[in-house]
């Protein structure tokens, strides 16, 4: 399918921006990528919302904001909640950056949605985000009872990086033993350990997520090239992936990360872990993001939260369920 027209609109527009990114300091970066989101994004519905913190391994803060749906479950009212991660390359987004999307699927699954986050390069590089990742699982499950969340049911998910970090949490907590989440949420995650496949050769500029700018993100997470080879970095290194949570993987037809999202879902396949792939078509990478751009983004949403009520509500029998 072409590129989506409006998105072809917006794209001569954003190749005509004075600067990009990967020329920008970081600080300077996480501004525009911000105001940016004011303007390509539509507000997210009203829920509540509660500002917490926790501590990191590292003697430092983790800050954390949970959304609350409209959920109406068992006399208890603990509500199922998504461990959520934000995208941005490990350098820029933020709980602003990825508000719209968070109110959404608090409402719309509904259930909590408890967004984290996590330390950002160039001042925190690898492993710092996924250490903090770990930590917020831990928090959740120790603590989660005391906010009026439902530990026994949890889903992990993020866009782009942060479905990294969603998925390797899962790979960590099989291998650390811990109780499984029962769901991977995952939008166009970056699971390779080089961006050397078709779609990047193919995609590397002019689709929004350019090469340049990618690279650029990466360098400043991580330490040096031995980093690409930990699964912590690039989930498609890790040895064995059976075991794992059910996953439901939307990818975008014009990302340069569709062909390792492709990828990742035939390992976890192979391992025999369910995963509900969609490819959309005509879509770039970061679109669930895109609500005053292109209409698929709020359809996006929608399916995200149904594939999500879904895993959350319905009676638990696989082995990995807590």
């Amino acid at each position: 399918m072409p590129l989506h027209p409006d998105l072809d609109a917006f794209l001569e527009l954003a190749a005509a921006a004075p600067k990009p990114l990967s020329e920008m300091t970081a600080a300077d970066a996480r501004i525009a990528y911000n105001r940016s989101t004011l303007a390509l994004d539509t507000p997210g519905p009203r829920v509540p919302v509660e500002q917490l913190q926790f501590a990191g391994r590292d003697g430092g803060t983790v800050q954390a904001r949970l959304y609350r749906g409209l959920y109406r479950g068992p006399a208890t009212g603990a509500a199922p909640v998504l461990l959520f991660f934000h995208g941005g390359g490990y350098v820029l987004g933020d709980l602003d950056s990825h508000d719209s999307l968070c109110r959404t699927l608090a409402q719309e699954t509904p259930c909590a949605v408890l967004a984290i986050d996590y330390r950002r390069a160039p001042e925190h590089r690898f492993p710092a985000a996924f250490h903090d990742a770990e930590d917020a699982y831990a928090w959740l499950l120790r603590h989660g009872t005391d906010h009026g969340l439902d530990t026994a049911r949890v889903a992990v998910g993020g866009d782009s990086v942060g479905g990294t970090l969603a998925t390797a949490l899962c790979i960590s907590a099989r291998e650390a033993g811990l109780p499984l989440p029962r769901h991977q949420l995952l939008l166009y995650p970056c699971t390779a350990a080089q961006q050397d496949s078709a779609s990047h050769r193919r995609l590397e500029r002019g689709f929004l997520l350019e090469r340049r700018t990618l690279q650029w993100m990466f360098g400043q997470y991580l330490r040096d090239d031995r980093d690409r080879l930990d699964w912590r970095f690039a989930p498609l290194q890790a040895h064995d992936l059976r075991g794992l949570p059910p996953v439901t993987l939307a990818l975008a037809e014009y990302d340069p990360l569709v062909d390792e999202g492709h990828q990742y879902a035939d390992r976890l396949r192979d391992a025999g872990v369910p995963v509900n792939l969609h490819v959309h078509a005509g879509m770039v990478h970061d679109f669930a993001r895109l609500g005053n751009v292109v209409a698929e983004a709020g359809t996006l949403r929608l399916q995200l939260a149904h594939a999500l009520g879904a895993a959350l509500n319905k009676s638990c029998v696989a082995p990995s369920c807590p």
